[in-house]
């Protein structure tokens, strides 16, 4: 687990750089409890990837920060590195598959970070290319969630939640690689919180339900998902033990499922891209019943506008 020092000190190191994002209250009827939205699109790069991303880069070495740094991204990770980069004065190159939505690297891109197209879709290909100027040109790298200095800032929506509304009694979290999900889940068991975390995954890709049944991370054959934040094949090695220490349950949304909670949360006046949308879906769809106070991760906004307009026309 991470320590809640640790956990407060990348809070502190936020301070002037990551929003301390709102509890939005949804309009969920008939509920056995209130359901509040945890804002993280309201993130100054529209997702919560600026609190991982920023205190990695904050906590390099001098050295490491001349150097520069890498990364693999489908996205949000690289507006976060992009963005953390900027205000430090640092290079970054950072690895896309040609698959990621065009808002994403063209944000990346005007934020000054180096923009490498690897892949059609996201797989090793990003990770083979970014390894590759971590052994050519010394930089450092900077991995999308299996770091523990990028799980302590994803850590802080937990901190933050607990704060803002000490009774919540669960968390629904979307799961990719795991980085938020570890980051959460360590804020609970640092702070010895009675809070039940509840993993929230596409059905397309059971990476965290796979992994429960084996026993440890199990890469996937393949999938697919409406979630292009989640893509990931596997469960993180560095944050596989720290969720499987900690997560109540995990709850599966199909891509219809995805797309309503899209149209439900546009008409309620909040833009949520489907990664963002996963634990509303769960709710909406009843994949996860309500049973007290709960807090839905929303994770990001990030979704190219014709896209999201064909998503809400639905």
């Amino acid at each position: 687990m991470i320590s809640l020092d640790n956990l407060r000190e990348a809070q502190s190191g936020l301070a002037g750089v990551g929003e301390r994002t709102p509890l939005i209250r949804l309009p969920f009827e008939g509920m056995a409890g209130e359901v509040r939205l945890k804002a993280e699109h309201l993130q100054p790069i529209g997702a919560f990837k600026i609190r991982g991303a920023w205190t990695a880069l904050r906590r390099l070495s001098d050295d490491a920060r001349r150097r520069g740094v890498v990364t693999s991204s489908s996205g949000n990770h690289g507006l976060g590195i992009a963005f953390a980069a900027k205000r430090l004065g640092i290079r970054a190159v950072v690895v896309m598959p040609e698959s990621a939505a065009g808002v994403k690297i063209e944000g990346v891109r005007k934020l000054g970070a180096e923009v490498i197209l690897a892949g059609k879709t996201r797989g090793p290909e990003q990770s083979v290319a970014a390894q590759r100027y971590v052994t050519d040109e010394s930089l450092t790298m900077v991995p999308p969630y299996d770091h523990p200095d990028v799980i302590a800032g994803q850590g802080t929506v937990g901190l933050e939640i607990l704060d803002q509304w000490p009774e919540v009694r669960a968390i629904l979290v979307p799961i990719g690689g795991g980085g938020l999900l570890a980051g959460i889940c360590s804020a609970v068991r640092a702070t010895g919180a009675d809070v039940a975390v509840i993993a929230v995954e596409p059905a397309g890709i059971p990476k965290l339900s796979t992994a429960i049944a084996a026993g440890s991370p199990t890469v996937l054959p393949g999938g697919a998902s409406l979630a292009d934040g989640l893509l990931t094949m596997s469960v993180g090695e560095v944050t596989w033990p720290i969720i499987k220490e900690t997560v109540r349950a995990v709850a599966s949304v199909t891509d219809d499922e995805i797309r309503a909670a899209v149209r439900w949360l546009n008409t309620a006046g909040l833009r949520v891209e489907p990664s963002g949308s996963v634990t509303t879906a769960a709710i909406l769809a009843a994949r996860y019943i309500v049973t007290g106070p709960t807090v839905v991760v929303c994770s990001g906004g990030n979704v190219d506008a014709a896209r999201y307009e064909e998503l809400i026309a639905g």
